[in-house]
């Protein structure tokens, strides 16, 4: 199976290309352009590199969400513009799911954070074992408080993945003695970890048109309109 695929649920964005479980090709931009910017060309660049045409792809994954949620809206655009255009199936993966994908080669917990503002982060834990991953949570906002206690009752070591992983060791380090800071290059998301969690017999395929965006929480603007709303203030 030939997948192309796509992450930007977060400030850095790239596109790899597997068949099957090999990694034909990536690239990866943290350079401060917006996603919509960069994420075709990359595609594009990708592609030409690798020899590969579009017709020859299988399906196209995409981390659906949690994160960022421009970057979630223009990941899922692109690839539905795409998916549309070659008449091909969507892979939508969870984006804590997917960076969990990057981590079988340890026996221990992954705890996946994404900073959601407001002293919460998106998160999902993992179970692995002899190179197997088992989901623990479901993707969820939940405050870095609640986290703390939960993670307190796991045994170490518990890998920390993701944009929030810093923040979380920092906050967390001292009551939770089993915690380690994964290094940069297993810790941020990737379009390669969308690939391998977009192989796991969990995620189903989709449509261009049924593909849709994972926020788990209303943006900022709708979220601050409703408390406007319920304080009578319109």
């Amino acid at each position: 199976m030939k997948l192309l695929c796509f992450e930007s649920t977060a400030k850095a964005a790239s596109v790899a290309l597997l068949e099957d479980s090999r990694l034909l090709g990536e690239l990866y931009v943290n350079n401060g352009l917006t996603h919509s910017q960069t994420l075709l060309p990359m595609a594009q660049a990708v592609l030409e590199n690798t020899k590969i045409t579009g017709q020859e792809l299988d399906c196209i994954a995409v981390a659906a969400g949690p994160g960022s949620f421009t970057g979630v809206r223009i990941g899922i655009a692109a690839v539905k513009g795409l998916a549309m255009a070659l008449d091909k199936p969507c892979a939508p993966v969870s984006t804590l799911a997917a960076m969990a994908a990057l981590m079988p080669y340890r026996a221990g917990t992954v705890c996946a954070v994404m900073d959601a503002r407001c002293a919460q982060v998106y998160n999902a834990l993992f179970a692995l074992q002899d190179g197997k991953i088992q989901r623990l949570t479901p993707d969820r906002a939940v405050p870095v408080a609640q986290l703390r206690d939960e993670l307190a009752a796991y045994p170490g070591p518990i890998f920390l993945v993701g944009d929030g992983a810093e923040l979380c060791y920092n906050e967390l380090k001292l009551d939770v003695p089993g915690l380690i800071l994964t290094p940069e290059h297993l810790r941020m998301q990737r379009a390669y970890g969308v690939g391998i969690a977009a192989q796991q017999g969990d995620v189903e395929r989709v449509t261009a048109q049924e593909l849709l965006p994972v926020y788990l929480r209303m943006p900022q603007a709708q979220r601050e309109l409703k408390r406007r709303q319920a304080g009578g203030l319109e």
